[in-house]
């Protein structure tokens, strides 16, 4: 048989063979899966790209405060109250604020102050102050943004400690458009507020300081007699947030970013079937359903265990969810979950797994 013939009747074959193994997995359920569309689970749906960044700069604008730069090509804009994903050394992925000036095209600006395990941290503000040094090259996603800048003709900002990171750019930029801003800017000390100088430049008599070892907590009273037309925006501590979000007008609710856990680990226990593998497991009371389907498929993708950064993103194919994440639109909502903090709002929950 002549080699061309020979080859075209191999080709032709396997042709055939593709089209047969295509049919089969689209119509019979046990082959090798169910029957299902591309799955689409993972932190890559909907994600950003991944990008190399160097670390060029390294400053520390206050006690237990470290300020990097981050550069790199072809990176995205942002606006302020955006953030990017900073994928570790080891693998952890953290979250933080862009602080820099958006018309820098060329590097993004973090920073990121030191949490003890002790006090709630989990690693990785400490990898970041010990690892991170010029020279050193790391992976980002991003940036996002849960936490715009809507346009308004005043606004009252509030701000704790780190908490000033998204909104030092905020304050620039209503600045900048001409807008009435307020400032007020807690902290432990002077020392341990990061920024407190610029912000004190940018500002003026704008700027309430409310150092806690000079004169206790901020006085939010002034809230409850805001006009309608004022933006009110708060990142910091829990306490901080709650404390605006109670001294508001009846009926208003403060604009706010948080980077720690607010939903509890509670509920009832369900049923969740994972289709593609065939399985249930059951997710008792207080225990995430990250970590019972971990148990049924170990190299289910995790990291903040938070419900921030998204890899452990989930399609959901049936079941009603009760979404306790701080990442996914209203929109990613209706057909995905973040396994790690997420539940179900009564009855079995079925995942493209």
């Amino acid at each position: 048989m002549p080699r061309f013939t020979a080859v075209a009747l191999a080709a032709g074959a396997a042709l055939l063979v593709r089209r047969a193994v295509r049919r089969r997995m689209g119509t019979a359920p046990l082959w090798p899966m169910p029957a299902l569309d591309e799955p689409v689970s993972g932190y890559g749906r909907g994600a950003t790209v991944p990008r190399r960044v160097l670390v060029t700069g390294r400053s520390a604008p206050a006690e237990g405060v470290v300020e990097l730069r981050l550069e790199g090509e072809r990176l995205p804009s942002w606006q302020p109250g955006a953030h990017i994903d900073l994928v570790l050394p080891s693998g952890l992925v953290r979250q933080y604020s862009l602080c820099g000036d958006p018309a820098d095209s060329g590097a993004y600006t973090i920073a990121t102050r030191l949490v003890e395990e002790g006090q709630g941290g989990r690693g990785g503000s400490r990898e970041v102050h010990e690892q991170l040094h010029p020279g050193v090259e790391v992976e980002i996603r991003g940036p996002r943004n849960r936490f715009p800048l809507a346009p308004a003709p005043s606004y009252v900002f509030v701000a704790g400690g780190i908490g000033i990171t998204p909104v030092l750019p905020m304050a620039r930029a209503a600045e900048a458009a001409g807008a009435d801003w307020r400032l007020v800017y807690g902290g432990r000390s002077r020392a341990t507020m990061p920024y407190l100088a610029e912000v004190e430049r940018l500002g003026g008599d704008r700027v309430t300081v409310a150092a806690e070892d000079e004169s206790g907590r901020p006085d939010l009273a002034f809230l409850a007699q805001l006009p309608p037309e004022t933006a009110v925006y708060c990142c910091g501590p829990d306490g901080l947030m709650a404390a605006v979000a109670a001294a508001m007008p009846e009926g208003r609710e403060p604009r706010l970013e948080r980077f720690t856990a607010a939903a509890p680990a509670g509920g009832s226990a369900f049923e969740v079937e994972l289709r593609r593998t065939g399985r249930t497991v059951t997710v008792p009371a207080g225990r995430s359903v990250l970590a019972a389907v971990r148990e049924e498929l170990p190299g289910v993708a995790y990291s903040c265990r938070q419900g921030f950064c998204g890899s452990c993103r989930q399609r959901v194919l049936a079941g009603e969810v009760d979404h306790r994440d701080e990442l996914l639109t209203d929109a990613e909502r209706k057909d995905s979950m973040l396994i790690c903090v997420s539940r179900s709002a009564g009855g079995r929950l079925v995942l493209d797994l």
